[in-house]
């Protein structure tokens, strides 16, 4: 079977995100200063064949964790889920 996955990282609490920060000074020159507690991140999708949603879910995780995130510094969201066939 194959599933997508979804990886979302994010800075844990406590680290500096200097790219957040710019912005958020921005945003009531731009308009929005009803916008607060903006954080970075990145997403990566990408599709997994498993046997399983388990297992999918368990490869997913360990590529979060191998390469896609620094665990000293970010979190990591994995979310699966089954690829309808066409």
């Amino acid at each position: 079977m194959r599933f997508a996955a979804r990886v979302e990282v994010r800075l844990r609490p406590g680290i500096a995100d200097p790219e957040s920060a710019t912005i958020e000074r921005a945003l009531p020159a731009l308009g929005f200063d009803d916008v607060d507690k903006l954080a970075t991140g990145r997403s990566f999708r990408f599709e997994i064949e498993a046997d399983s949603e388990a297992r999918a879910r368990e490869r997913a995780e360990a590529l979060a964790t191998r390469l896609l995130a620094n665990p000293v510094m970010e979190d990591a969201a994995v979310s699966v889920s089954p690829v309808e066939s066409r």
